[in-house]
């Protein structure tokens, strides 16, 4: 029998995937020390979570509390507005079509999380310390950290650390984060007319610029349609963007998005995120595990990158309950090998097709261009590709 004193897992992150993966993590059982700092500032940045991933947010017992705050999106417009002499029409994809009522929910990130936080706060089987994980140490019969003036110690260190993770780095883990010279710059946005629950990407020469429905807001003023930005600029564009004031910002979304919505007015506060890709060797080490944005790194197109994460902290939970189950080392070298297998093809696919579309949009090469062209013709025009890729955007099932 192994010893009770060095049972469970610490999980390092209290963002959403952290906190996922320590709900996933204690239905299965496993005693769960959450560690991280707590962040009540918001940058104007919203999340989609597709179908796949409200199921898993439903079976946590954590949806009913999401769904209040959060929008359907029953539509996907996808407008090619480069300078492609190939470019195609616009496209539309409904949910209706591969017989949902929605591909998925928008919501803040931040009432995301102040909901995943109220559920783990009341779970018997998470132990939440605030403060960062540091000296962390990997032994191959444990692990841990100190946080907080605390020691701990555990079968297994859970990573959910952010892009440039400590622990990953610590743990001896290759791992190159390549900059892009894009930025993210995010916003919340009343309107002017109904969105309708679609989201529009225009495609650029400098990435995606999308409209995300939002549930809208009732103000002493009436209904308020609302939407979240996400629009990727160049790295000198960004800073000329982030200089503008309120007003002329709101402006120059509305003129980017040719006034699709009406008149724009910020309403929430707005952000701006340097993008990056990270190239990883692995994504497990002794007696740790990384998932989320210490797993995978990419630009935001397709709202891939969140959902990527649940689906690892899922897995990793699955893995660690079937060990506990039998008695075995949840941290053990078999458990992570299987979490490896089991996540690579996942990750490697949607990485690759998020940075294929990126580095197309920011060539000006004729052959990128067609490509891009008849790959949206193709789309159109073929009915069951085109449902076989809307399956594959909400719920993945090649590659897994």
């Amino acid at each position: 029998m192994r010893d009770n004193l060095r049972r469970g897992a610490i999980v390092a992150g209290t963002g959403p995937v952290g906190l996922v993966a320590a709900l996933a993590l204690a239905r299965e059982g496993v005693p769960v020390t959450l560690v991280g700092e707590r962040s009540e500032s918001s940058s104007g940045r919203t999340v989609a979570l597709f179908d796949d991933s409200i199921r898993l947010l439903a079976e946590l017992g954590v949806w009913q509390e999401i769904a209040k705050s959060a929008a359907p999106l029953r539509a996907l417009r996808i407008v090619d507005d480069t300078d492609n002499l190939f470019r195609w029409r616009p496209l539309t994809f409904a949910a209706a079509e591969i017989g949902l009522d929605a591909f998925g929910c928008n919501i803040e990130l931040s009432a995301l999380n102040a909901a995943l936080r109220l559920v783990a706060q009341n779970v018997p089987g998470i132990h939440i310390i605030e403060g960062l994980a540091a000296a962390p140490f990997f032994d191959a019969d444990r692990a841990g950290c100190s946080v907080a003036g605390q020691r701990l110690d555990a079968e297994l260190i859970v990573a959910a650390d952010g892009q440039r993770s400590p622990l990953r780095e610590a743990a001896g883990i290759t791992a190159r984060l390549e900059r892009l010279p894009q930025w993210a710059m995010t916003g919340i946005f009343r309107h002017q007319l109904p969105h309708e629950n679609v989201s529009t990407e225009f495609h650029t020469r400098e990435g995606p610029c999308t409209l995300v429905p939002l549930a809208s807001l009732d103000e002493s003023r009436g209904h308020q349609e609302t939407s979240s930005l996400v629009w990727m600029v160049r790295s000198v564009k960004a800073k000329a963007l982030g200089a503008l004031d309120d007003e002329a910002f709101s402006l120059a979304v509305e003129r980017r998005t040719h006034s699709i919505l009406g008149k724009m007015q910020l309403a929430g506060p707005r952000g701006a995120v340097p993008l990056a890709i990270a190239h990883l060797g692995s994504i497990r080490a002794t007696r740790l595990a990384l998932v989320g944005e210490a797993a995978h790194a990419f630009p935001p197109i397709g709202a891939q990158g969140l959902n990527l994460g649940l689906r690892d902290a899922a897995m990793l939970a699955a893995l660690a309950g079937e060990a506990l189950s039998e008695d075995r080392d949840i941290g053990a070298a078999d458990v992570l090998d299987a979490y490896q297998d089991a996540r690579a093809n996942d990750i490697a696919t949607r990485s690759a097709a998020v940075n294929l579309m990126n580095r197309s949009l920011l060539s000006t090469l004729l052959p990128f261009d067609l490509a891009r062209g008849l790959g949206m013709a193709a789309l159109d025009l073929v009915g069951p590709l085109r449902r076989f890729v809307m399956r594959e955007g909400v719920a993945p099932r090649f590659g897994r």
